[in-house]
């Protein structure tokens, strides 16, 4: 056996994806590192072991422009061209190689973490180091840092600081949360584990092991879908543990989740009832995936009624966007739905006082174990949510270590520092806007080669029976005088259209009606029909327009889609996995996914101002009351469009962001879900250039091609000293239009 000593800035217990990007947020401000995983792979639940796939704010395809950026939405543009069939082997060397390329961090796998020495009095704890022992290699490590990340899930890190922590559910008369129960208990949601299966082209035979459930003599069959083709994350269901320890009970709750797989199977397989005979058990997780266990308590613990108002905390640090999902204390023995849901209208704000302790002060955390109750943890659960809290909590413990601070002061007192730190680094927060003071371009005057002036879809690709009503969401930078469609009239009618602002500027649910317009009209093929209105605004914002029902009319949808326009149609989904949710919510009546990347065809009038050149330099990086992109117009095959950066006299630079459009309107995921018709983000600029204004001349400073990352670092061999700027679109990833959101300058 060795002992060793390892002493780093910062030390992140968990290599979930919390975990992961909280380790790569911290050492890319230049800390070093240690990340500590209890398993042989990255990525906790997402990982291979387990196979849960990760979901995120944009509720499969929910939520409007809420895919998450930074480090969390660069694995996932990754994982989308490099393995869009969702292999589990390659996602996780797709996390591996993302921590292998952080020079400042230093990965210790297998090395369970089982001791911590920490000091002082109850309500001021201070962690000195974290003890694990690493399987396999016969390794004591003892890790010192000034700044710990609990990211094991579990929460084992600060419960054995003495941080506070709860388990099980609060009452419903501590945070008034109307989901919560009359009396607080230790329900928890249970642990799943999945399988996969294979069609071989040929009969295979099952015998069913000895331990195997009959599912026949339970519930299951009944309450639960069950289809021989469905692997993996169909199976979520699968679920057990609730009303035990899900930590300390472990080994059971495994035991019987294994039962019941290969009773599944023995029923799919033996029964007569499915087309199974030449599926086999491709793959069985062994480990539960946990779902729930300790909370810890924050300087503020994050509860229902801030999720469902979406409330702007002035220190969010990251979003999120799936429903509050929680499922029975009996799981998949219980008679109710597997699962169920509340929306809220659109993304919710997470504080940064939820990812600290609330005593012990060099702990933050991240990912399920957040300061939250167990309603709210019903969404923030999920682990593109946790990644994104990760990233905001390691950038935390970064700035808190560099100036020697807790994270309570670093919330006092450097709260925008860190936002907008967090910002600079392509985070996913929404509704904030860049002020750093050392970015040069805040300072310069924005121009184009063109812009995109007239919203108008006009190359009709098919027809579109108006059954149920259809909703599009478009922006408005200053006035609204026209609505013209494209219709067919089956014969003489009226129709008619309403106008409403959609609430939040995050949101994209139709909600106050400001005008509404009737017109007769007559029978005829294509035609384009104007509705008439008159609509002024002193500040940009999306405006919802709803087409009630009419069988006698048909719309058109084309086949290129244009950003910062939405098409909706109003059908509420019945839910084939068995999960409820209310049919009050407008952000499931409202569905994106039948008329995705095929708009309606429609001209808006007079032209807009939503896509011009200041977007690059306005501050803002995702969709918020309008499209945030400079937008050029049509590109001609061969033909170039550039952005520039003007200043009245001449600036030394060494370093240039670039922010490209990557639509996050586009549902991303890593296992096999569902796989995009692309392989890279059609909006992405593909080749690209960078050129100074020196001596009178364009001299190109830099040079891409087959760029597939929204955000870019360059950093220059020299200072650059000029008085203009310019960054040249050369070609894009098949968008037809040279598409920018942010471009930052330092010295």
């Amino acid at each position: 056996m060795r002992s060793e000593l390892v002493q780093t800035q910062v030390a992140v217990v968990g290599g979930g994806l919390a975990g992961v990007c909280a380790a790569i947020a911290a050492a890319r401000l230049g800390q070093t590192v240690s990340l500590i995983q209890n398993r042989p792979v990255l990525g906790g639940n997402s990982s291979s072991e387990v196979r849960v796939w990760v979901c995120g704010a944009t509720g499969h395809g929910v939520n409007r422009y809420a895919r998450e950026t930074g480090i969390m939405g660069e694995l996932f543009v990754e994982n989308q061209y490099r393995n869009p069939e969702g292999n589990p082997y390659l996602w996780d060397l797709i996390i591996l190689e993302a921590v292998k390329a952080e020079k400042n961090i230093q990965l210790f796998l297998n090395t369970d973490v089982h001791e911590v020495e920490a000091t002082g009095p109850e309500e001021h704890r201070q962690i000195k180091s974290v003890t694990g022992w690493m399987m396999g290699s016969e390794r004591r490590i003892r890790f010192e840092s000034s700044m710990f990340l609990d990211c094991t899930g579990d929460g084992l890190v600060g419960f054995l600081a003495g941080a506070k922590f709860r388990i099980g559910r609060e009452a419903r008369h501590e945070y008034n949360e109307d989901w919560a129960p009359e009396a607080a208990d230790d329900i928890t949601l249970g642990s799943t584990i999945l399988f996969y299966t294979k069609d071989v082209g040929q009969p295979v035979r099952y015998i069913p092991p000895s331990f195997a459930k009959n599912i026949a003599e339970t519930s299951i069959p009944v309450r639960r879908v069950i289809r021989s083709g469905d692997s993996g994350c169909h199976y979520w269901w699968i679920e057990w543990g609730g009303e035990l320890d899900t930590v300390h009970e472990n080994e059971r709750i495994r035991d019987e989740l294994w039962s019941v797989i290969y009773g599944i199977w023995d029923y799919i397989k033996n029964s007569g009832k499915f087309e199974a005979d030449n599926m086999t058990l491709e793959w069985i997780g062994s480990l539960p995936g946990k779902r729930e266990y300790r909370r810890f308590v924050g300087d503020y613990v994050l509860n229902q009624n801030d999720i469902v108002s979406q409330k702007q905390f002035e220190d969010r640090v990251a979003f999120g966007g799936w429903s509050i999902d929680l499922h029975p204390p009996k799981g998949m023995y219980a008679e109710e739905s597997g699962s169920k849901h509340f929306h809220p209208d659109g993304i919710y704000h997470i504080p940064f006082r939820s990812l600290y302790s609330s005593n012990v002060d060099n702990l933050l955390f991240a990912g399920r174990n957040i300061s939250a109750t167990h309603v709210a943890f019903g969404t923030t659960r999920v682990m593109a949510t946790c990644a994104v809290i990760g990233e905001a909590a390691g950038t935390g413990a970064a700035l808190s270590a560099m100036k020697g601070i807790t994270p309570r002061e670093l919330y006092q007192s450097h709260l925008s520092e860190l936002q907008q730190t967090l910002l600079r680094q392509d985070a996913s927060i929404i509704g904030l806007r860049n002020k750093d003071g050392s970015d040069l371009a805040r300072s310069a005057r924005a121009e184009a080669s063109s812009t995109q002036k007239r919203l108008e879809i006009n190359e009709a690709a098919a027809a579109y029976l108006l059954l149920n009503p259809v909703g599009i969401v478009f922006p408005v930078s200053r006035k609204l005088d026209t609505i013209t469609l494209l219709v067919d009239v089956l014969s003489d009618t009226e129709m008619a259209i309403k106008v409403h602002h959609t609430g939040k500027k995050e949101n994209y649910i139709p909600m106050e009606i400001i005008a509404e317009k009737t017109i007769r009209v007559f029978q005829g093929m294509k035609q384009w029909v104007d509705f008439p209105f008159e609509y002024d605004t002193e500040e940009p914002l999306n405006l919802f327009i709803v087409i009630p029902a009419n069988s006698e009319i048909r719309l058109y949808t084309a086949d290129e889609q244009q950003f910062g326009m939405l098409c909706f149609e109003d059908k509420v989904s019945s839910s084939a996995d068995f999960s409820s949710f209310s049919d009050t919510q407008q952000i499931m009546t409202w569905q994106m996914k039948g008329v995705h990347r095929t708009p309606f065809c429609i001209k808006l009038s007079p032209e807009t101002a939503a896509f011009e050149p200041e977007a690059v330099i306005d501050g803002y990086t995702r969709p918020y009351a309008g499209p945030r992109a400079w937008v050029s117009e049509r590109m001609a095959a061969g033909q170039e469009e550039w952005v520039s950066l003007e200043w009245d006299s001449p600036v030394s630079f060494s370093e240039v962001h670039i922010t490209f459009n990557d639509d996050v309107n586009e549902d991303l995921i890593n296992l096999h879900h569902h796989r995009t018709p692309f392989e890279i983000i059609p909006e992405l600029v593909k080749d690209y250039r960078v050129e100074g204004r020196v001596n009178g001349e364009w001299k190109v400073l830099l040079r891409e091609t087959n760029n597939r990352k929204r955000k870019r670092i360059h950093l220059l061999g020299e200072p650059v000293l000029t008085n203009k700027l310019r960054i040249v679109v050369e070609a894009t990833n098949g968008c037809t239009r040279a598409e920018i959101v942010e471009a930052r300058v330092y010295k």
